[in-house]
């Protein structure tokens, strides 16, 4: 034993058993574990705050999902209802087209009426104009030979003015 009193050995470690007593006595392992009980109920809020953040932003993103899918369903209403409505136009378009044609048709069917109408009376008056004119010369013709009458000058320049 007077060996053991003189190693080194023995000394540093009756040292070290001494300081651990030491230490356990004071609370060190207690005040140790308390730090680690403490950093791990901060790690384990921050999981917990984590997974409520995750489940937060899967809520947000089915909630813009369901969002998205409305607001495509709408613009496929929104364009069905659009190309409707220019189906819609386009026939109004086409039957005011086909009834402003008609129109035009039969304006330009009076019109048309109407020249002949006034050629047919111009030809009129104008063979009228001829045949006095015609008549007035064979009667001047047969009268050219035969004695001058005042009555049948008259009659013929009587004639003419009717005849027009």
């Amino acid at each position: 034993m007077a060996n053991l009193l003189t190693d080194a050995h023995f000394w540093v470690g009756l040292a070290l058993v001494v300081f651990v007593g030491i230490l356990a006595y004071v609370g060190v392992p207690r005040l140790a574990m308390g730090a680690l009980d403490a950093k791990a109920a901060r790690v384990q809020a921050q999981l917990d705050e984590a997974t409520q953040l995750r489940e937060e932003a899967q809520a947000l993103l089915a909630r813009i999902q369901a969002d998205r899918e409305a607001s495509e369903k709408l613009a496929a209403e929104m364009l069905a209802n659009a190309e409707a409505q220019a189906k819609r136009m386009q026939a109004d378009a086409q039957a005011q087209l086909a009834e402003q044609l008609q129109r035009r048709g039969q304006l330009a069917e009076r019109r048309i009426a109407t020249a002949e109408a006034q050629a047919a009376a111009e030809v009129k008056a104008a063979a009228g104009e001829l045949a006095a004119q015609m008549a007035e010369q064979v009667l001047a013709a047969r009268l050219a030979g035969a004695k001058s009458d005042p009555l049948v000058d008259s009659a013929i320049a009587q004639l003419a003015g009717k005849l027009q």
